[in-house]
């Protein structure tokens, strides 16, 4: 008897096996009670749900939370693919790769042109167009070695609930960042508020202004810090300061900056433990549509550049483009017909092309790691045109 596979949406009348074989994936258990809230969430979180069903059974799931994203400091819309599991005995079967692909083409009809995902293993999704775009730096401070306490103007306020406030900063911070989260009420209170326990302090300057926060939560001697936010120099130094006030409760902090952090280098004593751990892959969904909206370096000059472009799971991506930006940055990617002329191009597949847009990575890295092909002045001339930015996610999906 044939196996009868069907990739389909699911929705609240599937929450029960959704969440048993969740559990079972991520190994972890909920009460009623929990499961009451989660579905509370699961029935108003903006998402499409696919379940891969073999003969009538669930066998593997996944999720794509409507999402948006700051690149180059404007609003991209995302897909955030979430949740992707498979029952053991179904494992190896190629039902995800069938979510996955089906995923991107509806991600590319609603618009999303760009995709996020937190991997279980980087090389699995690497085959799908994923690629790393950003890595966080993990401080581990011994209290004798925290960052001085100094004198500030301002003032700080403990915050319960009012996520207003701390949006507005949080904004203005993540809008400087390419691949960070808009948020919205809906995230600050089941995302932020339910994962990032603990305590929050809102710092206002001396004119009455909200210029930075810190979510912290201290337990068992340890100070660890969930979000660190501030839009200037004062602002960074006098969180800094309240969080060493805490020295007689704790022996030592962890917090999770930016990797253009640099705190070590203004430290009297800068060795303290540091970890660089890659974190989250991008992929472009559509590359045309995400070019149109990209904005690069403005010149004195157009750039007629041509790409060649590799995907295996979304046609629209695979072949051959021109890329065109102008003088004030603004671009087009245009496919090229099979009858058109082909100059000179570089060659790299999607994967590539999203994390050298996204700032991760240079080019002319990759050609020395051959990850790309083509001539090296096309390589430097494309390069001059890409905004050089910090990718940065502090949020989980």
């Amino acid at each position: 008897m044939e196996t009868r596979i069907v990739i389909k949406h699911t929705d609240v009348e599937q929450f029960n096996e959704s969440m048993a074989l969740s559990q079972f994936a991520f190994q972890y258990e909920r009460s009623a009670a929990e499961l009451e809230q989660t579905k509370e969430q699961y029935e108003s979180e903006p998402t499409v749900r696919y379940g891969a069903y073999v003969d009538n059974q669930l066998a593997a799931q996944a999720a794509v939370l409507r999402l948006k994203t700051y690149i180059g400091g404007k609003v991209f819309d995302m897909g955030g693919v979430a949740g992707v599991a498979t029952w053991p005995e179904y494992r190896r079967q190629g039902l995800v790769a069938q979510i996955l692909v089906q995923s991107l083409l509806e991600m590319k009809e609603n618009g999303q042109t760009v995709s996020f995902l937190h991997p279980f293993s980087f090389s699995f999704y690497r085959k799908f167009g994923w690629e790393t775009y950003t890595e966080h730096k993990t401080y581990t401070i011994k209290t004798d070695m925290l960052p001085a306490r100094i004198a500030y103007e301002g003032r700080f306020e403990r915050i319960t609930g009012n996520y207003g406030l701390l949006n507005d900063v949080y904004q203005a911070y993540a809008s400087q960042f390419n691949g960070s989260l808009v948020r919205d009420d809906f995230w600050w209170k089941y995302r932020i508020n339910r994962r990032k326990t603990g305590q929050t302090a809102l710092y206002y300057d001396k004119s009455g202004a909200a210029q930075g926060y810190v979510i912290y939560e201290v337990k068992n001697s340890r100070l660890t810090v969930h979000e660190f936010v501030h839009l200037n120099e004062p602002a960074r130094a006098a969180i800094w300061s309240f969080l060493a006030q805490h020295d007689s409760m704790i022996e030592e902090l962890t917090i999770k900056m930016p990797s253009n952090d640099r705190l070590p280098y203004l430290l009297s004593n800068p060795r303290i433990k540091q970890e660089i751990t890659p974190y989250f892959m991008a992929r472009i969904v559509d590359a045309e549509a995400f070019v149109s909206q990209y904005d690069f370096k403005a010149a004195d000059h157009a750039d007629d550049i041509h790409i060649q472009l590799i995907d295996a799971q979304a046609p629209w991506n695979n072949g051959h483009f021109l890329l065109h930006i102008d003088a004030s940055g603004k671009a087009s990617l245009r496919r090229k017909d099979d009858s058109e002329k082909i100059d000179e191009a570089i060659k790299l597949d999607i994967g590539s092309f999203t994390s050298v847009l996204f700032g991760y990575i240079q080019l002319e890295q990759l050609a020395q790691f051959a990850r790309i092909e083509g001539d090296i002045g096309l390589v430097k001339r494309l390069q001059s045109r890409i905004p050089e930015r910090t990718t940065y996610l502090p949020d989980f999906f």
